[in-house]
């Protein structure tokens, strides 16, 4: 799960693909890279968080008024400096790529690539993508084409793309001479949103991004969403073709939804802060189902991807909504932390409770999820370490019993509370006095309840097991899990 952004702009665009990438950074904290291009090609990139990376002397040097940037939360490949995107080459004439999601197929793929005699130079899996549009459009006159021609290329080029290639991708991508290319994989699965913005000469700028969360700071009005199987391409001179090239079943991530996105951003059609507004309330009314007789004296959120799910709750049971967790800023997401040992040291470092909230109250945390119970479980001690009388424990998303094989890095089975341990053993585990999950049904209903999306069926693989695309046999999964393991190992 990364953060991409794609501009097309009149004047020079570094500036604003950095703030975008601030806007972004909740998507990925481990690198992030910029490439802009004239008639050659800038780049920076380096590890840590965008505002280490950049310097004012970099902006100034990343020319040109098309550019690409990306903030990376690795789900494959290393931590090296190869592994940081934007990638490029320079054969046709010069394309790079950004890319958001997973590529299932990365090894059948590779193979083949190297089968060529072609070379991969990092572990990435989008550096397959970007090869193989890179042979695509080393077909015919690329020089020479006009932009018709040009698109019309891009169009078979990615038809085949979406042949080969197996998984999610959300890509956006640059061409030297040519202009700004973006296209989404033909399920939809991680988010592509698009926006405009019209200068008073009539003349248009262009924005592709996971999330519409820089589009108001930068001043571009949200379009809505590339479609799945829709390829985009705006040239020099700021001309935009649209064209969906592949239809499948539409089948968008639901964790987006329920963890990943800013509240603030729109996609799909859907409201992330609406949608988390519907799981706390439906939530509430399954706890009050559930447990009649029960009634806390307050509600607190797990900071901050929770606090509109439990502020929704409060408000369903009539209780108190408050803030009994301090959220230290400066601290990143735990659950993208690459290990388990990180994740545990770091939940004292960011969250302190506030005791005169919890000091002898019956307490219910709300959480987006529970994935491997470390966090939640320390996040119990400490409020019980500060006086609660009694805690309840609810997560606005269902169990998650199966690794994610789409860009969430979920890898394997026995990390995963849920598929090792009852709910009985887990509320033991965590030190709860009572456990509650979202229903299936109802979590789906919160994310399609409102809004004017067409989303057919949400990919909720990690929760159910039911994968869209990429042979997902049993074989494959635990094939999966064994390499992403080694890899996490070696890191």
């Amino acid at each position: 799960m990364c953060g991409i952004v794609g501009i097309f702009s009149h004047e020079s665009v570094a500036a604003e693909l950095h703030d975008s990438l601030i806007h972004l950074q909740h998507r990925g904290q481990d690198a992030a890279g910029i490439l802009t291009c004239d008639t050659r090609f800038y780049a920076k990139q380096g590890l840590g968080l965008v505002r280490e990376i950049f310097s004012i002397k970099d902006i100034d040097f990343l020319k040109g008024n098309i550019g690409i940037a990306h903030t990376r939360y690795p789900t494959a490949g290393g931590y090296s400096e190869a592994d940081i995107q934007p990638l490029w080459i320079g054969n046709p004439r010069g394309i790079g790529l950004a890319h958001n999601g997973n590529v299932v197929n990365y090894t059948e793929l590779a193979d083949a690539i190297r089968s060529e005699h072609r070379h991969l130079n990092s572990s990435l899996d989008s550096e397959a993508l970007l090869l193989i549009l890179a042979d695509n459009l080393a077909v015919g006159s690329y020089g020479d084409n006009d932009d018709d021609t040009f698109f019309e290329q891009l169009c078979l080029a990615t038809q085949d793309i979406f042949a080969r290639v197996q998984g999610s991708y959300s890509v956006v991508s640059l061409a030297i001479g040519k202009g700004l290319i973006a296209f989404r994989d033909p399920h939809g699965i991680r988010p592509l949103v698009w926006g405009e913005r019209k200068l008073a000469d009539g003349r248009c700028d262009y924005i592709f991004a996971s999330e519409t969360t820089p589009f108001y700071a930068l001043g571009f009005e949200p379009k809505g969403d590339l479609e799945p199987g829709e390829i985009a391409y705006v040239n020099q001179k700021g001309k935009l073709f649209k064209r969906i090239v592949a239809m499948k079943p539409f089948r968008p991530c639901v964790f987006e939804y329920v963890y990943f996105a800013r509240p603030d951003a729109t996609l799909n059609g859907v409201s992330v802060y609406r949608s988390r507004l519907r799981m706390g309330q439906n939530l509430a009314k399954q706890w009050r189902e559930t447990y009649p007789d029960v009634l806390p004296d307050l509600v607190i959120p797990t900071p901050f991807t929770a606090n509109t799910a439990a502020l929704s709750f409060a408000h369903e049971l009539g209780v108190r909504y408050s803030e009994g967790l301090y959220k230290n800023p400066f601290i990143g997401r735990t659950f993208i932390m690459p290990n388990q040992k990180a994740r545990s040291r770091s939940v004292r470092y960011k969250l302190t409770p506030q005791r005169t909230e919890i000091e002898n109250k019956r307490v219910l945390i709300v959480d987006d999820s529970i994935v491997r119970g470390t966090t939640s479980r320390e996040i119990v001690k400490m409020i019980r370490e500060f006086g609660a009388l009694e805690i309840y424990f609810v997560s606005s998303c269902p169990p998650i019993k199966h690794p994610c094989f789409y860009g969430i890095d979920i890898p394997s089975r026995d990390e995963l509370i849920a598929a090792q341990q009852s709910e009985e053993a887990i509320t033991k585990y965590l030190g709860v006095d009572k456990l509650l999950y979202q229903r299936k049904e109802d979590l789906v209903e919160a994310v399609t309840r409102r809004g004017p999306h067409r989303i057919e069926k949400l990919c909720m693989g990690c929760m159910d097991g039911d994968y869209i695309c990429g042979k997902m046999s049993e074989t494959h999964r635990m094939a999966y899990e064994k390499r992403r393991e080694a890899e996490r190992l070696k890191d």
